[in-house]
């Protein structure tokens, strides 16, 4: 078995680590040594003055292999898998699947204090844990007993269905573009808004776009206006995809007209479209809105149209997100399935039915159709 080395932190990476481990060591009394962004190479070729230039362009490679949200959620999960083991008196390297079935029983029935978590969060709090050995160099065999075994049984005697964000229709989202302002970000909220729903797209989606292609470094993708809509160039999960989002019956409800107000009166002709706003809303600035921006629009707006007004507040604040765009159009459109499959970038039909959610139940009664 050939020896193995991982590139070490640029001064950078060194610094902050060094802050970082000394803010735990104050904190908690325990010192995180942190090898997020470790890449494993044979050891016969570190040292390699070639090789060694390319260590933080493969660095930055490697981070790219998965979005950003997903790094951040798995940093978490490594740190607190890292974490319970020193409390247990353990190490994490090497990979032990007996270790990791007691660490997922303990997220399940914690013996102490903390919440319990539900199925999906450990699921994921799994798939870190075998990303994060990957990136090590090890592997974690999530189909060994102990680990399936445990999390079988915990599906079993915890599971509940799945909790679905509602569908934004239609009449929903001229509801919510009635209470925007008529300044530069109302504007730019309704072209948001608009475009997320038409094009049933994610939130990172949307805040990525550039005008042009190759405009920004961090862009996720780029916008093209033709005659009859734009096409959008998207760097999404499953891959490079096109979106095209037509035009509508009206400019008051056409996405691709809001897009081009926006653009126009922002004066944007290069990089992000969708940017921030002074404090005014009079004024585009240069900065990249952030994702989070949607979906505290999509809350706000719900809750000022009263969709919903039925329930409390604080539910449906928490019915309502940015998935309740992509939901809404999959729910909306009486086209064939295999178009809003595309639309929605999905790789399979099934997962677009995920998304079908429809308040006029019943609306096919398969029982009187068959003739009863």
């Amino acid at each position: 078995m050939s020896k193995i080395a991982q590139y070490p932190p640029s001064e950078t990476e060194k610094s902050t680590s060094t802050h970082f481990d000394t803010a735990n060591e104050h904190d908690h009394g325990e010192r995180v040594h942190s090898d997020d962004n470790a890449i494993a190479l044979p050891s016969h070729v570190v040292g390699s003055g070639t090789l060694d230039q390319l260590i933080d362009t493969a660095r930055d490679y490697a981070k790219a292999s998965t979005a950003e949200n997903t790094n951040r959620a798995y940093a978490a999960d490594w740190k607190h898998y890292a974490r319970w083991c020193r409390l247990k008196g353990t190490d994490t390297l090497p990979p032990s699947p007996e270790l990791v079935g007691l660490y997922l029983a303990d997220l399940a029935a914690p013996t102490d204090s903390s919440p319990a978590l539900s199925t999906a969060t450990i699921e994921r709090r799994l798939s870190g844990l075998a990303w994060n050995y990957a990136q090590r160099g090890f592997t974690l065999d999530r189909k060994n007993q102990h680990i399936a075994t445990v999390l079988a049984g915990i599906k079993r005697k915890h599971a509940r269905p799945p909790f679905q964000k509602e569908a934004i229709l239609p009449e929903d989202i001229l509801a919510m573009i009635a209470t925007l302002p008529f300044d530069l970000r109302g504007l730019r909220d309704r072209a948001i808004l608009f475009l997320g729903f038409a094009g049933g797209l994610r939130r990172s989606e949307i805040v990525s776009l550039d005008v042009g292609k190759d405009d920004t470094p961090d862009a996720g993708g780029w916008i093209e206006v033709l005659d009859n809509g734009a096409v959008l160039t998207l760097n999404a999960k499953t891959g490079w995809r096109e979106v095209e989002v037509g035009r509508g019956s009206t400019d008051n409800t056409c996405p691709v007209h809001a897009l081009e107000q926006w653009l126009h009166f922002a004066k944007i002709d290069f990089g992000p479209v969708f940017v921030r706003t002074s404090r005014d809303g009079k004024r585009a600035l240069e900065s990249r809105l952030n994702d989070k921006h949607i979906a505290r629009l999509i809350k706000r707006t719900v809750l000022d149209a009263g969709i919903r007004s039925d329930l409390p507040e604080k539910e449906r604040l928490r019915l309502f997100s940015g998935h309740s765009l992509r939901a809404g159009l999959a729910s909306s459109t009486e086209v064939d399935e295999r178009y809003v499959q595309k639309q929605l970038g999905h790789a399979s039909v099934e997962m677009t039915r995920r998304y079908q959610r429809r308040r006029d139940r019943f609306r096919i009664n398969l029982t009187k159709a068959a003739g009863l």
